[in-house]
């Protein structure tokens, strides 16, 4: 099955397009400034620095899950200089778990931003993009974002979106927005 995932999404401010390896040299500084930051939120897989070789393995991962539609982790890159600001994801879901596109009732979305690019609504925008790409996947009903308890902006993300938190653990809080009902930011 063929989503027809785009490989460039520009906003206002952004541009997202799919991780290259060749996004290596400048992402490993990011990481590296970063480590307090994204250490809590995300996984260490996504976060740790690596030396440029392995993490341009990483990245390269990423491009075959995108192109294989495993999962769309997009460089998230200021749509006036370039510069990479972060990440913003989409991944396919079904009864609670991660499946392949064909199987997805649903998806999930994730972002990060470095420290410097916070507190300036880029993440926001980032993930509309994403839930206006859902739009159009077929058989995909609602967005779900998973975050932190403790992770207090990126739940204003899901908050300033529409999504209604729908489940809270000690750790965890599940967001979801059925498609459909999206507002301009």
């Amino acid at each position: 099955m063929t989503t027809g995932m785009p490989h460039a999404v520009g906003t206002q401010r952004l541009l997202l397009r799919p991780w290259s390896p060749a996004d290596a040299p400048a992402l490993l500084p990011i990481l590296e400034a970063n480590v307090d930051h994204l250490g809590p939120w995300i996984p260490r897989q996504v976060s740790t620095p690596v030396p440029v070789a392995e993490l341009a393995e990483r990245l390269a991962g990423f491009a075959r899950d995108f192109a294989e539609q495993r999962a769309w982790r997009y460089c998230v890159l200021g749509a006036g200089d370039a510069r990479i600001l972060g990440e913003a994801d989409m991944f396919p879901r079904a009864n609670g778990k991660r499946v392949p596109f064909a199987e997805a009732d649903h998806v999930e979305i994730g972002y990060w931003l470095d420290a410097a690019s916070r507190g300036q609504g880029l993440a926001s925008e980032a993930a509309q993009a994403l839930i206006d790409l859902a739009e159009n996947l077929p058989g995909v009903t609602h967005v779900e974002i998973h975050c932190d308890s403790a992770n207090a902006p990126s739940a204003a993300v899901a908050r300033r979106l529409g999504f209604t938190r729908v489940h809270e653990t000690a750790g965890g809080q599940l967001w979801s927005k059925p498609l459909g009902s999206n507002h301009a930011l």
